[in-house]
């Protein structure tokens, strides 16, 4: 079962590149097969909800972490292999017409066989016995390999040249008769092509595996939580465990809540995929949706100003949770396109009910630091801030979760800093 996940919460998260750069995907993509980026890519486009699958996957990682190794077959071996099955048309008697020429079908059926021998060299390693699941992944392809109309293909170990009429019949083999089977081995490749990438992507990276809670323990804990594209990034604990189904952040201009939130939503994110994310440890309990605004355009289209669609966002999570769906929220600046009384009132009155929906958990920042007071009472809500260090009249920020609500107000000084109003000043003189 998919987790529930809109476009925008994708775009919030930067989940794909676009115009903007790469994205996270990109991060863990060290696939050395096309058929393997393919895979990759329909898992990040549908994290999981399923607390078996997620375990079965964060365990397959967590043996592929352990065990490092080189992916075993050549890249070109599997291109030419995946070239080969592309030709497939059928003759009017059902027979293959290959539009391939004798030399082009005598060397693909040479890296066929050197396909199958490599796949049966790979399973003999001993570590491979030891893979979680085994049967389940491991006994078919093993099937394959044993089955007795391949037993020819292994004994062409030793011949460096077959004869023309054991091409002939290889090919009627593998791209007829037995097709179906040999997708089956491919297919079990893309999987260790992915297995081994977002492992190689944890090592290097130091991330770390997920523990997935049952859904409904309403708990989160993220140790040294960092946003994976960071050089040197500033790592922060969170913890959001029943009865606290809300965190209150606030925190001046720059002070890095955007980059914190959006690191906060690719953890959850990518524990919901069973990945290796950017932090020393995470337990978190499995949720339904995921559902953010982070950097929310106004729909031209339909004539509605950024303030309305925020408030088109907002419904939409009352929906959700109007359906009784475990939705992990992200609101970056909540109500940021009206006027400040408004969006004060705003804010006050929708934490207020939000935070009664205790199968949710949501992160809310904002730099109207008046509305933490009229919050004060909400026994569920956590108030943070990112912090401001003035060094004279330089700002300087730690990008560090601390306990509270910040009193600083820093932006006047910034753009005095910049000499707007003397630009200005003097613009307006000339």
């Amino acid at each position: 079962m998919d987790l529930i996940i809109d476009a925008q919460t994708l775009q919030d998260l930067r989940i794909f590149g676009s115009g903007q750069g790469k994205g996270i995907f990109d991060r863990y993509n060290h696939c050395k097969t096309l058929g393997g980026e393919q895979l990759l890519t329909q898992l990040f486009q549908r994290p999981l909800r399923d607390m078996e699958v997620l375990q079965e996957r964060i365990q397959l990682f967590s043996f592929f972490i352990n065990n490092e190794r080189p992916f075993p077959f050549e890249p070109q071996m599997i291109d030419a292999v995946e070239r080969y099955f592309q030709y497939q048309p059928k003759n009017e008697n059902g027979e293959l017409s290959p539009r391939l020429s004798d030399k082009d079908v005598q060397q693909a059926v040479q890296t066929v066989i050197r396909f199958f021998l490599t796949a049966r060299d790979f399973l003999k390693q001993d570590f491979v016995s030891k893979m979680p699941w085994f049967d389940q992944h491991i006994g078919p392809v093993n099937k394959i390999l044993h089955d007795a109309v391949f037993a020819p293909v292994f004994r062409e170990e030793t011949r460096s040249k077959l004869p023309f009429t054991a091409i002939t019949a290889y090919d009627r083999l593998f791209r007829s008769q037995e097709n179906e089977k040999v997708q089956q081995l491919l297919q079990f490749v893309y999987k260790l092509d992915v297995w081994m990438a977002v492992a190689h992507a944890a090592r290097a990276h130091g991330w770390t595996l997920p523990e997935i809670l049952p859904r409904g323990s309403q708990q989160l804990e993220i140790r040294g939580l960092y946003h994976p594209e960071l050089e040197n990034p500033v790592k922060n604990d969170v913890h959001m465990n029943d009865p606290i189904n809300m965190i209150f952040l606030t925190g001046a201009n720059m002070a890095g809540k955007s980059t914190f939130l959006r690191a906060l939503g690719i953890a959850v994110f990518l524990a919901h995929m069973g990945f290796p994310l950017a932090a020393k440890a995470m337990r978190i309990s499995l949720m339904d949706a995921i559902f953010t605004t982070i950097n929310l355009p106004d729909n031209i289209g339909i004539g509605a100003s950024h303030f309305y669609a925020e408030v088109l966002r907002v419904k939409q999570l009352a929906e959700r949770l109007q359906a009784g769906l475990h939705v992990f929220v992200i609101f970056d600046e909540l109500f940021r396109g009206t006027n400040v009384k408004d969006a004060h009132e705003a804010t006050v009155a929708v934490a207020q009910r939000l935070v009664k929906s205790q199968h949710a958990r949501f992160v809310i920042s904002s730099h109207i630091v008046e509305a933490a007071a009229d919050m004060a009472d909400l026994k569920a809500v956590d108030f943070a801030y990112l912090p401001t260090e003035m060094l004279g009249l330089q700002p300087k920020y730690s990008y560090k979760l601390t306990p509270g609500v910040t009193d600083d107000r820093h932006g006047m000084l910034i753009i005095r800093n910049e000499g707007i109003l003397d630009i200005l000043a003097n613009g307006n003189k000339m």
